[in-house]
């Protein structure tokens, strides 16, 4: 297969997160006839019933590990092609990745080195479990090259993301008597109000904090005064997050409930000579991993523009380019550590 073949073949694999076991087995078999071509091992992480990571490797303990997520968003739509373009749900995020990473490790173990290592994680699209599972069972790798859709440009930096769900309480009454009851709609809507207009940092190299509200629900009958009402809000962090957290809870003033969901840091990531940069504004698995796995860094091909949409698409060219530039970067820093 060349690394349109197996694009496409992985593509056309649903592995919706929580999903992942059936593109997880064609990876394990395809890279268990690699491990045997070449001498190495090839190992499922189990991190929950039906769902493993996959691990391949050839020297003990590598030194650079390529490593990205198996699990997509939905829906689900089958891979195609045209001259330019691999079409398909995760085409760019990360199934074309996928490929790139194998067709690099094929290349350079034909080529004698061996200080590489493949792993592929579940879960990355809702909560790194896969990474977090990883992290735990760690094998001496001196750096982690995780694969997003990049462009083909080494990240500098990832923001970080701090979510929150605002929840409101009230009374219900007869909405021809709203006297009697206590709205929580209009609770939200003025704490939503206040927290649109809360300062967010901004940083030199990630550029600007930004604030979502992403879903509002709550009410039951245009004729009731509504007794609960929420909403969902992401923020991206550029740096620390404790004055953004402040900035919440006084914006929200006790209107209504401020409940935590997630925090995951803004990154300031490994660079290497000779590779354009770029920086980018979501979040990866690199969190999860910690150091656990090396030093961190990010770059794949495909635009993150299209990735979760229904025009998902990866170019070939940049497929083919990938396969180079990680060959590059596992060369370069397998050197580097052997001075």
């Amino acid at each position: 297969m060349n690394v349109f073949e197996l694009t496409r073949a992985l593509v056309d694999i649903e592995s919706i997160t929580g999903n992942e076991e059936r593109v997880g087995i064609y990876l394990a078999d395809y890279l268990s006839r690699l491990a045997a071509r070449y001498g190495g091992r090839v190992e499922r992480m189990e991190v929950e019933p039906q769902r493993f990571n996959v691990l391949a490797f050839w020297d003990e303990p590598p030194v650079v590990t390529l490593s990205t997520h198996m699990d997509t968003v939905p829906p689900f739509f089958p891979a195609c092609e045209d001259d330019e373009f691999i079409w398909g749900r995760a085409a760019a995020d990360t199934k074309g990745i996928i490929a790139s990473m194998i067709k690099a490790a094929e290349a350079l173990l034909e080529s004698g080195e061996r200080r590489v290592a493949l792993l592929f994680v579940v879960g990355e699209e809702r909560n790194s479990a896969g990474a977090y599972c990883a992290a735990k069972a760690p094998r001496g790798s001196r750096y982690l090259v995780n694969g997003e859709p990049t462009e083909n440009k080494l990240a500098l930096g990832s923001k970080g993301a701090l979510r929150y769900e605002i929840v409101a309480s009230g009374r219900m009454a007869h909405s021809a008597y709203p006297e009697l009851g206590d709205s929580a709609i209009h609770k939200l809507l003025d704490a939503l109000a206040a927290l649109r207009r809360i300062p967010l940092p901004h940083d030199d190299l990630l550029g600007p904090s930004t604030l979502n509200i992403g879903t509002i629900s709550g009410g039951r009958a245009p004729n009731i005064v509504p007794d609960e009402a929420r909403a969902e809000i992401m923020i991206r962090l550029v740096g620390d997050s404790a004055a953004t957290k402040r900035a919440i809870t006084q914006a929200v003033n006790g209107r209504a409930q401020v409940i935590e969901v997630l925090e995951i840091p803004a990154l300031r990531l490994t660079a290497v000579p000779g590779l354009e940069t770029t920086v980018v504004a979501y979040t990866t698995d690199i969190p999860a991993f910690g150091t656990a796995w090396g030093r961190p860094l990010l770059i794949g091909p495909g635009s993150i523009h299209v990735a979760h949409t229904l025009e998902e698409r990866v170019p070939k060219r940049q497929l083919l380019d990938a396969v180079e530039i990680y060959q590059k970067i596992v060369r370069q820093l397998c050197n580097q550590e052997s001075k």
